[in-house]
């Protein structure tokens, strides 16, 4: 089963969501999901502990670098989709993880310092790959963008990774007052109150594009459904 992992060498690149957003909408589309929380800080751990996560998903938390190949091996012998939500520094359990996965996606703004970052994650997968001689896909994910505009800057970063040969999603993870709000109140898009929380519909389109990206990004790997 596919093995997903979100890697930034920083802290506020946008992994969690990615991670949450990734899940939920896996699981409201029928499919089982762990989603292995190995972020120190625990915040998909404090999200998975609010109301109307969904059924078909479940949250593994205190993973240390001893456990998290062991705990991801296991999980995906239970679940369709395994996704991991690492920490924002270079570690051991980072490393770890990068070697089980079957898709490491990068998140990252439309900043020069989170590219360089980025660039830093690009060279530790590659020096994975050597160490354990199988290829890993990777792909850049733009988080916290504008939905409204495509910045010159963005675009200019996005030709850069793209001539190096790092793929980046076409799709973009807007910045959603939604996103936010599931760290608030709980569960998916589809369970946030329209009177508590604005444009919604926004969202989950959004949220829907990047599944689907995701899942035809693992297609030629495995059959996924």
């Amino acid at each position: 089963m596919p093995i997903i992992s979100m890697v930034s060498s920083k802290g506020g690149a946008g992994k969690s969501t990615a991670a949450v957003i990734l899940g939920t909408e896996l699981a409201e589309r029928g499919s089982t999901v762990t989603l292995i929380d190995a972020d120190p800080n625990r915040p998909v751990s404090k999200w998975s502990k609010r109301p109307n996560k969904p059924k078909t998903l479940t949250v593994l938390a205190d993973v240390t670098e001893q456990t998290v190949i062991p705990e991801i091996e296991r999980a995906s012998t239970k679940s369709a989709f395994v996704i991991v939500d690492l920490e924002g520094t270079a570690s051991m359990t980072v490393g770890f993880a990068i070697s089980r996965s079957d898709l490491i996606i990068i998140p990252m703004r439309g900043s020069i310092l989170d590219a360089t970052e980025a660039v830093k994650v690009t060279k530790l997968l590659k020096a994975q790959e050597q160490a354990f001689r199988r290829s890993i896909p990777a792909a850049i994910l733009f988080t916290q963008t504008n939905p409204a505009v495509r910045a010159r800057t963005l675009r200019n970063l996005e030709d850069q990774f793209r001539q190096s040969d790092v793929p980046v999603l076409k799709t973009y993870l807007h910045d959603r007052d939604a996103y936010r709000a599931m760290f608030v109140f709980g569960g998916g898009l589809s369970t946030l109150d329209p009177a508590e929380v604005r444009n919604i519909p926004a969202a989950r389109a959004n949220a829907d594009a990047f599944v689907r990206e995701i899942i035809s990004f693992l297609k030629p790997m495995a059959k996924v459904a």
